[in-house]
């Protein structure tokens, strides 16, 4: 497979006079709601069906809002418990016009929320290059570890270690610190990205 352009979208978008790393993915007044969402979806004994009337609940509390609730739920059903594509695809399909409607400061980080969990759901179903051209897409939108990451992962997974290093190389080399020590920091903690701390 040859990723020079992906590699070329990935590069380009950053300007190391104007970059700035988004200080969280959440808005500050969503974020803890959110992490208890997350608590739960994660939590050994997750009941989907719960899951869904605690995220409903807490959206009727106006504690989160249409577009964190429709991604919240399309977790719980791209979460291996569930698995339902069909319906995982429809909730990021209406997250997305909801980002659209709401609009604001905020649309771009919606934006790359969306097209991450597009690329979850293609990852989970195998179909890698669909999954590395939308992670990809979410890193254009947002500049964050967790998206580049994202794309370090597909290319293990697909086999192209060498072009992850690669990538990795450029990134260290050509990217503000702050996000090289995200990354760093991923490294050391994703199970997924393991491959890449065995020195060659």
């Amino acid at each position: 497979m040859n990723y020079s352009a992906l590699l070329s979208r990935i590069l380009n978008v950053v300007d190391q006079e104007a970059y700035l790393v988004p200080a969280a993915h959440v808005e500050p007044a969503q974020r803890e709601t959110m992490a208890l969402i997350a608590r739960v979806i994660q939590a050994p004994d997750f009941e989907p069906d719960e899951a869904r009337a605690l995220v409903r609940r807490l959206h009727d509390d106006q504690r989160i809002d249409d577009v964190m609730f429709y991604s919240a739920l399309h977790v719980i059903a791209a979460s291996p418990r569930v698995a339902n594509w069909h319906e995982a695809a429809r909730l990021v399909g209406d997250q997305e016009q909801a980002a659209i409607e709401m609009g604001g400061p905020n649309l771009q980080t919606n934006l790359a929320s969306v097209e991450r969990h597009r690329g979850v759901l293609a990852f989970l179903q195998g179909h890698y290059d669909i999954a590395l051209d939308y992670f990809s897409r979410a890193f254009e939108r947002q500049h964050t570890a967790e998206n580049l990451g994202n794309v370090l992962c597909t290319l293990i997974r697909v086999g192209d270690l060498d072009e992850a290093r690669d990538l990795l190389e450029r990134i260290r080399a050509s990217f503000p610190a702050r996000l090289v020590a995200d990354i760093d920091a991923r490294l050391r903690e994703d199970p997924d990205l393991a491959l890449l701390n065995v020195e060659e």
